[in-house]
This record gives structure tokens, sequence and C-alpha cells, in this order.
């Protein structure tokens, strides 16, 4: 947000429920102000990756799914009240709910993989012995070059019985000759010429029989025919490349003695790779193959590929609850590679026009989510009320319940509010007011911190102490790119972040009960745990 200048709280309020009730029936324009301050920005979003549940009420399938299920009723709303002086500690900034259809992002955690129709196992034709090879690991080779020779007497004797009746079927021939010519001065029946031509062809199905035995053992049609013309057997058998690719495995050496089962190379094309990652079944009703992808890597942060989902496992994994998701892409200039990390964002777009708050809005009580409502009749009054969402939209929520277009809601500073609610000991249905500046600074005291850095060893400290009951606030800081730890994913509170390098990411939660809260990296391996006393 830009231009903005110093007002009152009631001037500020005021106008932007205005401009809100404006925009309620048209779309999704963004207005915002932080309340009391000058210069002011839009205050820290949740980035789109913070993907799969930054709240763990965001449904997935078809349509929304309640925050509660209908045997829990909605929890009354809580009034808190804060001073002028207190508003602008806690940085309040509020934004009227839009109404709109959005695009759906889902980020997964990926893995390059050789696109598996471009894979070539390399075997021998004929059984023998290697006698040499032409390529290492890692060489780009071209379709139809050689990149083995075989000593095999099997082709020998292949070649030697097609040459064999092959000279056969040319006296066949010359007696053909001369059995029709004695036929026509009468020095021979037509039964003997019918007995020699039986056997001409006879020995033409031999000769033909003879010929594709040698081209199913790899023979190429210039050697045929060089051993019509009477060229010598020659045991040695071509192993070519069956397509351009670079080869990844070798297992042929000289004096390796070979079966046409033996796997002596594997060559892939590169030019088409596959991005490969899991899908949880909650988001299947998301992502159907055809869905938009956009393909991004810790190796190359500037490189962003384009592509589709062309394929979605039908079998779940019954350990995971998770399906193989692919997105095939163009790989000209090699930049991916096999085996490495990559990061997909899907996109969808919403079926129908619903109420849209950015993530920074929500806050979790327990397994419900609440936001908090400015009051543009009395500054420094602000509701907290739980709603119903959706699907996640990017950086904002679908809201299905609780809320309409045109209301002020909080988007920068509910997590100040929600330490004040917990400070005071509110409960729905009960309201109070802090007191000026000191409220503030005691809002403040009420949130516990912890800050985790991610190094080339994992997390540094792999163990945080928090209390329960108490708003805490995590910062976690990636501080190298030597690393698969990207992200952070705190599973039991739904959420899932994205780690730029050297940026802190902050994290804020109530821990709910004692107990062990597990955090980890994308790919899983980095492990952590938030223990709550």
């Amino acid at each position: 947000m830009t231009g903005e200048s110093r007002l009152s709280l009631n001037r500020s309020v005021a106008a932007i429920a205005a401009l809100g009730l404006l925009l309620s029936g048209a779309g999704a324009a963004y207005v915002g102000l932080r309340l009391g301050r000058t210069g002011g920005d839009s205050g820290t979003t949740m980035p789109a990756d913070a993907a799969e549940r930054s709240t763990p009420a965001v449904a997935s399938g078809s349509g929304a799914t309640s925050a509660t299920t209908a045997a829990d009723a909605p929890l009354p709303d809580v009034q808190v009240t804060l001073s002028e002086d207190a508003t602008q500690r806690a940085g309040i900034l509020v934004e009227p709910v839009a109404r709109g259809t959005s695009s759906l992002e889902l980020r997964l955690p990926a893995v390059v993989e050789p696109n598996a129709y471009r894979q070539v196992i390399v075997t021998p034709l004929v059984g023998g012995r290697v006698t040499h090879v032409s390529d290492e690991l890692g060489a780009h080779v071209r379709r139809g070059e050689t990149m083995a020779q075989i000593y095999s007497p099997p082709l020998a004797e292949a070649q030697t019985r097609y040459v064999s009746v092959r000279a056969m079927l040319e006296a066949h021939d010359r007696e053909l000759q001369r059995t029709e010519k004695l036929v026509e001065i009468g020095s021979a029946s037509r039964q003997e010429l019918e007995r020699i031509h039986a056997e001409h062809a006879a020995q033409t199905a031999a000769v033909q029989a003879a010929r594709a035995e040698l081209e199913l053992l790899g023979l190429p049609a210039s050697a045929i025919a060089a051993l019509d013309s009477g060229k010598a057997v020659d045991a040695t058998s071509q192993v070519p490349a069956p397509l351009d690719g670079v080869v990844t495995e070798r297992t042929a050496n000289i004096g390796l003695n070979v079966d046409p089962s033996t796997k002596l190379f594997t060559v892939i094309d590169l030019a088409s790779v596959w991005v490969v990652g899991e899908v949880y079944e909650r988001d299947f009703s998301r992502v159907r193959v055809g869905s938009a992808a956009v393909v991004t890597t810790p190796a190359y942060p500037d490189l962003t590929l384009r592509g589709r989902v062309s394929y979605i496992d039908p079998q779940v994994n019954p350990a995971t609850r998770t399906a193989r998701l692919r997105v095939e892409l163009p790989n000209p200039r090699g930049e991916l590679r096999l085996g490495m990390y990559a990061d997909v964002a899907i996109t969808a777009e919403s079926a129908s026009s619903t109420a849209l708050v950015p993530r920074t809005a929500i806050q979790n009580v327990g397994s419900r989510a609440v936001v908090y409502l400015a009051n543009p009749k009395e500054p420094g009054r602000f509701t907290e009320r739980e709603v119903s969402l959706g699907a996640g939209a990017g950086d904002r929520v679908e809201v299905t319940g609780g809320v309409q277009p045109g209301d002020l809601v909080v988007t920068d500073g509910s997590f100040a509010l929600r330490a004040e609610r917990e400070r005071l000991g509110l409960r729905q249905g009960s309201s109070a007011a802090s007191t000026p500046a000191a409220g503030a600074a005691r809002s403040e005291d009420a949130v516990q911190s912890a800050r985790v850095a991610v190094t080339e060893q994992g997390f540094e400290p792999a163990r945080v102490t928090l209390r329960a009951g108490v708003p805490a606030r995590l910062l976690v800081t990636r501080t190298t790119d030597n690393t698969c730890g990207t992200e952070v994913v705190v599973a039991s509170i739904g959420v899932k972040r994205a780690l730029p390098l050297n940026t802190p990411v902050t994290i804020e939660f109530t821990p709910a009960k004692a107990g062990d809260m597990a955090f980890a990296c994308g790919m899983n391996m980095l492990k952590g745990v938030i223990v709550v006393q």
C-alpha cells in the first residue's frame, strides 16, 4: 500500500469501511491501512508456498468444508479493546473482505526423475564376449552409433547356416533351369519337374528363415548383402545406441560374457524429464490431469518452468495417504538433473465466487479458525469471530461462513490481539479493555519466542521448549544453500512454509497442551521437536 498518511483510528476505519462496501459486489481489490502509523507497509503475508495448510481448518475437496462439525456449535464472539497507543504498538492493518473467484494454489515438494518413455536399457542381441566398449558414464550418444562390440560364436554359426542354405538354393536354381529345358525336349517328365519345384520352394524358405535369424541377431542388411557377395563370416556383433541421450549406467566391460538378457548400458534422453511429487488425498479434488503447474528449484532460484500435470497415480500410499503426481517438462539445456529437488505449484480456478481473506488474518483456536474484525464505529474495538474456511487461494483463503464481503478484517497485528485476549483470560462471549500503553507492552511480553536456524547440519537447535497456552512465535532462518531444508513443516498445526535464504520466516501459534510437536523439512529428512510444557 502506497501513499499512506497519518490518520486517526476513527477516520481510517470509517474510510476503509466505506471503500469495502463499495468493493463488496465487484471484486477483490486490496485495501489496507496501518492504523495510527505513517508510511507503513501492508504487513507480512504468508508466501504462496505456505501451501498446504497454514490453518488446519482449510479444506480440500469439492466445495468448502466447515471449520466445525455439525456436533460443534460455533464459538461466541470475543470482544477485545485496545487503546490508541496499544493499537499503534500492535501495528494493526485492516482490509475489507473481498468477493470473487480465485486461483487456488497447491505447493508440493518434488524430485526430478527420468522420463520413463525416454529411458532405454541396452542389452545385446546375441550372446558372447565383450571385446570393445566405446562410451563411459555421462557420455552423450547418438542413435545408431556403436556403444560396444561382442565376439559372438552364435552369430558366426547363424551366418554359416545362411551361407550354406544360400549356396544350396543356388544349386537348386541351376537344377530347376536344367529340368525345365529337359521337359521341353521330352527328356524329362512333368512329375520330375514338379518334384524339383517343390525342393526349390523349400530351399527358398530355408534361405528366408536363415536371413530372418541374422536380422534378429542385429546383423544389418549391408552385412547380409556382403555375405551374398561372398564376404567371409564375421563373428563381431555391434551394440548400437537406441536413441539420442546420456549414458547414466554402464555395466559393460571388456571380457564380460553376456547373453541377450545382460544389461550393458542405460541411456536416457534428458531433453524431457518428469518432476514427481506427492499429493495428499485431501487435495485430490483440487488437482487433475491437465492442471497448470509452475516448477522452481533451489539450484536455480531464477529459473521458472511451466508445464501441466500429466499423470496422477490411481493408487494411494496407505502409509502416507498420498499419491504420486507427475509434471512432464522440456529440458533442452539440461538444467534439471536427475534426483534434483524441485517445488511444484499447481493452480486451478475456483468453481464459484466467494469471500476471500488474506492468510495472515487467520488465527487458530485449537482446531477452529478465527479472524479479528475492526469496528468502524468504535476505534480500537475488535471482534474475535470463528469462521468456516474453504480452499487456500494463493496468499488468500476462501471464507464460507462467519464474515461477509465488506467486513473489515485485521490482516496484520491479529496475533497481538490474540495474545491480549489470552493475557486477559477472555472467554467466548466476554470482553475487556487493555490499559493505555501498558497493555500493549504486556501483550508483547505475553508472546514467547524462539529462533531456529537451518544449516548444513540441520535444524539448530533441533529442540525448542515452549509453554502450553501461551502464544508463541517461532522464527526460522535458512542460512545455507547446501541443504534440502528449503521449507519447514509443522504437521500438527497444519503449517508448511518456504524458507528463502537468509530471510527469517515467522510461525505464530498457541501450543494447546503439553507434549511434543515434531517439525521437519519438506522432504522429511531434517527433523526437530517443539517440547510443550
